[in-house]
């Protein structure tokens, strides 16, 4: 099962200028081969397939665990493409309020999208199964999912070169770090399986990820050492393969007994011209606050979002979470388990923290 929190994995920047050109080149990280979409399916199908999963727990629990933190990438890199496309389209019918983007690369984004992110790759083809590699063979899958990320990276590096849009940026700055983990992480999977090192591959491809600014504070923060563990309960046997040094840095890798703290999504504005919620939006406003008072509830919506300029009924975050769950992350040392070089320690069970502060 996959417990949803309402929050992106890493801050987003707001709206500001379109581009919806740029946003079809970021559809490659979407539905791409090496999009996430194809990460988030292959390590679901193959932890869905994983037979013996008892005796191989440690990598069952690797598969399954990063495949739930690629459902946030799917949904980090939708809000990226919806920030982009934000103000693309001026005005409402009867207005000929799209004429200004009939010549951009993928209409699709306006006519079938809702001015919003597809599943379809920078072309407009549409992501299909296909790409998924569950062979049920853990080497051969395992093996796969290494491969899987590095042309994942390559991809993520070429639409850093061509995207300047600051939500792009921000995006591949955060999936570059997060994606290197992975990477290690199956790396080192298959080095403890079958004493293949391809940690003497890295980086791969080969251009050092402190280079890219928007990769910084994001390894200033640790994030290029942590694997999150997604469950509040289950999973416990990730330390078993994600340990040792990191092959680029020699630091200790962690994995973290939480989701990341993340940050709240903005609440981008209405977008009239392809009535995305609707063409006349403050009419499904009225309707939510009726429907808020019958219930007893607030006037105001419960949701927290960032401040987004012109948004209506946005409000200010404090940040990624409400403050009792960030007095809990507060303590990293009760959250974290460097991880060890010797394979003979068991990894020893956790208390379950507040069920309320996870996902699994």
């Amino acid at each position: 099962m996959i417990r949803r929190i309402d929050r992106l994995q890493t801050e987003l920047p707001p709206p500001s200028d379109p581009d919806p050109d740029g946003a079809a080149a970021v559809q490659e990280l979407m539905g791409g081969r090496f999009g996430e979409m194809s990460t988030l399916m292959n390590y679901t199908m193959q932890s869905f397939n994983f037979r013996g999963r008892q005796k191989a727990r440690p990598f069952y629990d690797l598969v399954a665990n990063i495949a739930a933190e690629e459902y946030g990438h799917i949904e980090l890199v939708a809000a990226t493409i919806n920030t982009m496309l934000t103000g693309a389209g001026e005005g409402a019918a009867p207005d000929a309020a799209l004429e200004g983007v009939k010549g951009v690369r993928n209409v699709q984004h306006f006519l079938a999208g809702g001015q919003g992110a597809l599943l379809q790759d920078s072309m407009g083809r549409p992501w299909t199964g296909d790409y998924v590699f569950s062979s049920g063979d853990l080497v051969e899958d395992l093996t796969h999912n290494f491969f899987l990320e590095t042309g994942a990276r390559n991809n993520k590096l070429k639409v850093y070169e061509m995207c300047t849009h600051p939500a792009a940026r921000a995006l591949t700055g955060y999936l570059l770090v997060r994606g290197g983990v992975h990477q290690v992480a199956y790396a080192r999977a298959i080095e403890l399986l079958t004493g293949a090192d391809l940690m003497k591959m890295f980086p791969s491809p080969r251009i050092p990820t402190e280079l890219i600014p928007e990769c910084r504070p994001h390894i200033d923060r640790g994030e290029h050492l942590r694997l999150y563990r997604f469950s509040p309960e289950d999973y416990l046997e990730l330390t078993a393969v994600f340990r040792g040094p990191h092959p680029e840095t020699g630091e200790d890798l962690v994995v973290v007994d939480d989701a990341p703290e993340g940050a709240p999504a903005h609440d981008l504005p209405p977008q009239t011209a392809v009535f995305a919620p609707d063409y006349a939006p403050e009419e499904i406003a009225e309707i939510a606050v009726r429907l808020r008072r019958e219930a007893g509830l607030s006037d105001e919506p419960s949701g927290v979002v960032a401040s987004t300029p012109g948004s209506r009924g946005a409000r200010k975050a404090t940040g990624g979470r409400p403050a009792a769950k960030k007095a809990a992350a507060a303590k990293p040392a009760a959250k974290t388990t460097a991880a060890k070089t010797t394979a003979a320690k068991k990894p020893a069970a956790r208390k379950p923290a507040a069920k309320g502060a996870k996902r699994s």
